[in-house]
């Protein structure tokens, strides 16, 4: 058996920060997370991680990497783009040679799937300015993840679970249910950051379903939630009219009197399918 490298003898979380001079940037999102109780919860809800390799994106100043560097997972990777931030988490790193890697980058421009061999997974408390179309472009390849499990603003949490004819249900949560098993994990207060945000935080888990949408297919769905929810307020007929309309409507079985917000996934994809190939026979 392996025996795994865990860090040993740490200074507390606050003096690390203290010591690097690592304020929080709101041009980055940051807010810390620095709870050792809150961290190993978020680690222990992406499951037994054993044999698994962890991507994490905007460690900051390490709380989430300490935390998964307690579980048997078989390697973490840290995707930084904070300069400051590199620096304290490279030395995290030095401590368990071989098992976490700290990469200084901007993972809005890096294909994670990557970084390491799978099985992996990537579990984030994602910066909050750019946590949506992180996951979007996650989605675009769930297969090559065998679970996400990502904090987010509250409000985002709640689009991405949110169920149809929800005040909440939009495009977002039906590429992420279209793709993926979602579910509401983890509420966390503001007082649990530093600094605390405006906004109560939640921790989404995402499994991706067997047989995803290939990459043309997972474009026409993107085509069609942007023209549904994007004039939400009007019948399909109207909302859909650059994606086909009436036609593609009929063509679907769904009555174009309909809004956006009562379909569920399965007629989604059933408007999604015939637009990819309708447009690909044109």
């Amino acid at each position: 058996m392996t025996i795994l490298e865990r860090p040993q003898g740490l200074e507390p979380l606050r003096e690390t920060i203290a010591r690097h001079g690592l304020d929080a940037r709101k041009a980055l999102g940051q807010h810390f997370l620095l709870d050792p109780g809150i961290t190993a919860r978020i680690a222990s809800l992406a499951g037994d991680l054993a044999g698994q390799h962890v991507v994490e994106v905007g460690p900051g100043p390490g709380g989430l990497t300490r935390a998964l560097l307690d579980t048997d997972a078989a390697g973490i990777i840290a995707v930084e783009v904070d300069t400051r931030a590199v620096a304290v988490i490279s030395e995290l790193a030095a401590q368990v040679p071989g098992r976490l890697r700290v990469i200084e980058a901007d993972a809005m421009r890096q294909d994670l799937s990557t970084l390491c061999p799978a099985p992996r997974q990537i579990i984030a408390n994602l910066p909050y300015n750019v946590g949506t179309p992180l996951l979007v472009g996650w989605l675009r390849q769930a297969s090559a993840w065998t679970r996400l499990t990502l904090m987010f603003q509250q409000e985002v949490a709640e689009r991405i679970c949110a169920a149809p004819g929800s005040s909440h249900y939009g495009r977002l949560g039906v590429l992420a249910q279209w793709t993926c098993r979602c579910g509401m994990l983890m509420h966390i207060p503001p007082g649990a950051f530093s600094p605390p945000p405006k906004v109560h935080s939640a921790v989404v888990g995402l499994i991706p379903h067997a047989g995803q949408p290939d990459a043309e297919l997972f474009r026409a769905m993107e085509r069609i939630t942007a023209a549904a929810f994007g004039q939400r307020r009007k019948m399909l007929r109207g909302a859909l009219k650059s994606v086909g309309g009436e036609a593609l409507l009929s063509e679907a079985g769904i009555d174009g009197s309909r809004r956006a917000e009562t379909l569920d996934i399965a007629e989604f994809d059933r408007l999604a399918r015939i637009h990819a190939r309708n447009t690909a026979a044109s």
